[in-house]
C-alpha cells in the first residue's frame, strides 16, 4: 500500500509530462470546447424510419439513413437507404448505399447496390459496385461506372429519349395492324 502512496510521490516528478498535456490542452482549446461539440455533430443520427403505414407523395432527400417500411411514391436521395420487404417505391433512387429487400420500380443509382432474395426491382441499376442474391427478381440493364452518383442528369437525358424512341416505332407498327 506504501508503494501506492510513492507511487503517487513520483507524479509530481513527471511534472515534464503535465506542461506537455496542458499544452495538447490547448489545442483543443484552440479548436474551441466545440471540439468535443464536433465530434458530437460527426457523430450520425439514426436512420430515419418510414413505417409500414406510411405513404408519401413526392421526394425525398436526406444527407442522412433512410429506412422505407411503407411506400414512396417520388424520388429519394440518400446516404444510406433500406428498403424494407414490404416497403414500395415508385421513383428513383440515389444514395451512396442502397439495400433493397422489398419493390423498387424506376432508376437505382448508387455506389454500392445490393439486392436481397426477396427484392423485387423494375428499372436499371447503374453502381459501381452490385451484390444480387439468389432469389431477387429483377427486370432491367445494370450498368457499372465509377461515378454513378455524378452522372444524373447525362443518365436522365440519355434513358429519356430511348423510351420515346421505342414507343415511336410501335405507333405506327399498329396503325398499320388496323388498316391491313
Amino acid at each position: 500500500m506504501f508503494s501506492k502512496s510513492r507511487i503517487n510521490e513520483p507524479g509530481p516528478k513527471q511534472a515534464g509530462d503535465e506542461p506537455a498535456k496542458p499544452a495538447s490542452t490547448p489545442a483543443p482549446k484552440l479548436g474551441d470546447t466545440g471540439g468535443y461539440a464536433p465530434t458530437t455533430s460527426k457523430a450520425k443520427p439514426p436512420a430515419s424510419v418510414l413505417s409500414s403505414d406510411l405513404t408519401v407523395i413526392g421526394n425525398l432527400k436526406t444527407t442522412g439513413d433512410i429506412q422505407v417500411e411503407g411506400t414512396i411514391e417520388g424520388d429519394i436521395r440518400a446516404h444510406l437507404l433500406t428498403v424494407g420487404e414490404g416497403a414500395t417505391i415508385r421513383g428513383e433512387i440515389v444514395a451512396d448505399d442502397i439495400v433493397v429487400n422489398g419493390r423498387v420500380v424506376g432508376r437505382v443509382r448508387g455506389l454500392k447496390v445490393r439486392l436481397t432474395s426477396t427484392a423485387r426491382v423494375e428499372g436499371d441499376i447503374i453502381h459501381k459496385t452490385i451484390a444480387i442474391e439468389s432469389g431477387a427478381h429483377f427486370e432491367g440493364s445494370v450498368q457499372r461506372q465509377d461515378d454513378p452518383l455524378g452522372q444524373s442528369a447525362g443518365a436522365a437525358r440519355s434513358a429519356a429519349p430511348a423510351p420515346a424512341a421505342s414507343a415511336a416505332p410501335a405507333a405506327p407498327v399498329e396503325d398499320t395492324a388496323d388498316k391491313g
